[in-house]
């Protein structure tokens, strides 16, 4: 993950296989992403990214977004087979939202590490158990969508990984969109070793 501490910020996700993602270079952020045994390390999360991670389960809340509720919630049918659709909303709905909300609960649960002494600006580290890490792809998968609808992204801005820089709560949420997906990849890539 790279930063530039002002004019914008920027999204490294296509590199060599490394045992570490580590990106530095002068007057950028650095943040690693590794395994150690059991669990995915985030290390060197400065104050800023920190914060981002724990708004996760905030971020996924659809809550006053209906278009987002929908979007999460689409019946695999156009609508046409009306008695499918009614079967889906009353045996697999429930479900998806009961493993959705347990998604998050269990990612609010890991970032607990991240809570403490606000006014220490020190990076900090989070250690994700690998048996948490589908909790955490279904978490920032339902952050992405919600912070995606809330905001009506195009196609064009969601692809625009350059965008610079953040000068609005609306970059700041592309930003946090592109962050998240970056997250996502990292952890698949994770657990493929």
């Amino acid at each position: 993950m790279e930063r530039h501490a002002r004019a914008g910020r920027t999204l490294c996700a296509a590199i060599a296989r490394l045992p570490t993602a580590r990106y530095t270079r002068e007057g950028l952020l650095v943040m690693e992403i590794c395994r150690r045994k059991n669990q995915i390390e985030i290390s060197e999360l400065d104050p800023f990214l920190a914060e981002l991670l724990r708004q996760i389960p905030a971020s996924a809340n659809r809550e006053g977004a209906p278009a987002a509720e929908e979007r999460i919630f689409s019946a695999p049918t156009n609508g046409s087979e009306t008695e499918f659709r009614s079967e889906w909303r009353m045996y697999v709905e429930p479900e998806l939202r009961r493993l959705f909300q347990t998604a998050a609960q269990t990612v609010a649960g890991d970032l607990e590490q991240l809570n403490g002494n606000e006014k220490n600006l020190a990076n900090r580290t989070l250690r994700i158990p690998t048996k948490h890490a589908d909790a955490w792809l279904s978490a920032l998968n339902q952050a992405r969508l919600v912070i995606a609808v809330k905001n009506s992204f195009t196609e064009t801005e969601l692809n625009d990984h350059l965008h610079s820089p953040i000068g609005s709560r609306r970059d700041l949420s592309l930003f946090q969109l592109n962050f998240y997906g970056f997250l996502q990849e990292f952890i698949l890539r994770e657990l493929e070793c």
